[in-house]
C-alpha cells in the first residue's frame, strides 16, 4: 500500500492530497529515509510524520485497504509524540 493512502486510510492525515503533499515537502520518513508518496509501505515499518514543530512517530501494525473508523487505529501503534 502506498504511505500516502495509509496515512488516509489510517485516519492519521484526513486527505490523501493533504498526505501526498506532506510526502513532497519532505515531511514523512519510513525507516529514516524520506520517501515519496509512491513508498510501498510493509508492516513494521517506523513512520515518522512532522506535523509543525511535532513529530508524530509509529510503527505500521496493519495494511487494512478499506479501513472503517473504528478499525483504523489497529493499523498502527504510537512510538512517540
Amino acid at each position: 500500500m502506498r504511505i500516502d493512502k495509509f496515512l488516509k486510510n489510517s485516519r492519521i492525515i484526513k486527505r490523501r492530497q493533504v498526505a501526498k503533499t506532506a510526502c513532497e515537502n519532505d515531511r514523512v520518513k519510513v525507516n529514516d529515509k524520506i520517501v515519496k508518496a509512491s513508498y510501498d509501505v510493509q508492516k513494521g515499518d517506523i513512520i515518522e510524520i512532522v506535523f509543525g514543530n511535532q513529530i508524530l512517530k509509529i510503527r505500521v501494525k496493519e495494511l487494512i485497504e478499506n479501513a472503517k473508523k473504528n478499525n483504523a487505529e489497529d493499523m498502527y501503534e504510537v512510538i512517540d509524540e
